[in-house]
């Protein structure tokens, strides 16, 4: 069977998932934004896909909400309307979890059995599967977390809750990108200085280091603290930057300082973006990549004015989540033309 016609429904069914796990990310700084994490206190991986139906099941799961820190100690009070309104969200990014895993195996096991699957190919798709069963576990963990005594997860588990969401995102991408440019026929081979193609690596990098920084921010809601740009407080570097002690610490649980380094880390993916643009225009290019080159600036400019505006406007729910989006799509560009230029250059 010709490569092309043996790929590309496994890459289009790849791709299908990569779709449905952007907007699970992006549901998932939804339900953060909205304060409807910690809605669902019970974990019922099989049962669990079926929301409460009836009043006397509404009142069932709005009681044991009212036994967690989170209703105890910030939302007293809270009706059964306002509380519906909370658990839509969770309980949506927890279905959307288990389609993910539905719309993987049930095709996986199908391409299995009719030999679409090669050796290479098939351990690389049972690492997906297992790394999408340790999200689960992983989300349980983050929300748990929030469910003890204070009412808010931990930033260090919410961060690793995104990191691996991000990382499954993009292995299923450079898989799927490597299935369906299998035929060789899109691009050919092109002589590129090795510079630029090394340097293809670093936006994709950094961009992945900033968002897992604006995990940090969402934990410790800090983007709410010093909403002006560019100056914070009236300074280039805030006072109380870099004040706790150990130096590690204050990385990770001073909101100031984190605020600062997700700023700082934009800037620096930005200019380097900037670097890699102005670099390739005096190159000649395969067309693909220099599309793929433009679409990068554009991605990071689009990206730039969204994290600005989320900060002067003081993190409005819309345009957060559009921001986190926005974060996604510029990755996803990054990885498309780091996968191009390691799949059709040659060092020059």
């Amino acid at each position: 069977m010709h490569n092309t016609t043996r790929n590309r429904p496994v890459a289009i069914w790849l791709l299908v998932c990569c779709a449905m796990v952007f907007a699970m990310v992006v549901l998932g700084g939804v339900t953060r934004l909205t304060g409807s994490g910690l809605s669902m206190v019970e974990w019922d991986p099989i049962f669990g896909i079926v929301p409460p139906l009836t009043e006397d099941a509404w009142l069932r799961v709005f009681e044991l909400y009212k036994q967690s820190p989170e209703y105890l100690k910030i939302n007293i009070g809270m009706d059964l309307h306002a509380f519906k309104y909370i658990y839509s969200f969770e309980f949506a990014h927890r279905l959307l979890g288990r389609a993910i895993g539905l719309v993987f195996l049930v095709p996986l096991l199908i391409f299995l059995v009719r030999g679409r699957l090669g050796r290479r190919l098939l351990p690389k798709l049972v690492v997906m599967f297992i790394l999408g069963g340790l999200q689960g576990v992983l989300g349980w963990y983050m929300v748990k977390s929030g469910l003890v005594d204070k009412p808010h997860v931990s930033q260090y588990r919410l961060t690793a809750h995104l990191a691996l969401a991000v990382i499954i995102y993009a292995y299923m991408l450079w898989i799927a990108l490597g299935l369906w440019y299998a035929d060789g026929r899109h691009g050919g081979r092109a002589v590129v200085p090795t510079g630029l193609r090394i340097g293809s690596f670093i936006p994709g990098c950094l961009v992945f280091i900033t968002i897992l920084s604006g995990g940090f921010v969402a934990g410790l809601k800090a983007g709410l603290i010093y909403n002006t740009f560019p100056l914070m407080d009236g300074r280039w570097i805030p006072e109380t930057v870099f004040m706790q002690s150990p130096l590690w610490r204050d990385l990770f649980e001073n909101a100031v300082t984190v605020q600062f380094n997700h700023r700082l880390l934009a800037l620096l993916t930005f200019a380097s973006v900037v670097i890699l643009w102005l670099a390739s225009l005096r190159r000649p290019l395969p067309a693909q990549l220099r599309v793929a080159l433009h679409l990068l600036m554009a991605a990071t400019l689009l990206q730039v004015m969204l994290g600005i505006s989320t900060l002067l406007l003081h993190v409005p729910v819309p345009l957060a989540a559009t921001h986190q989006a926005g974060a996604l799509l510029l990755f996803t560009v990054a990885l498309y033309l780091s996968h191009r230029m390691s799949s059709i250059t040659q060092s020059g």
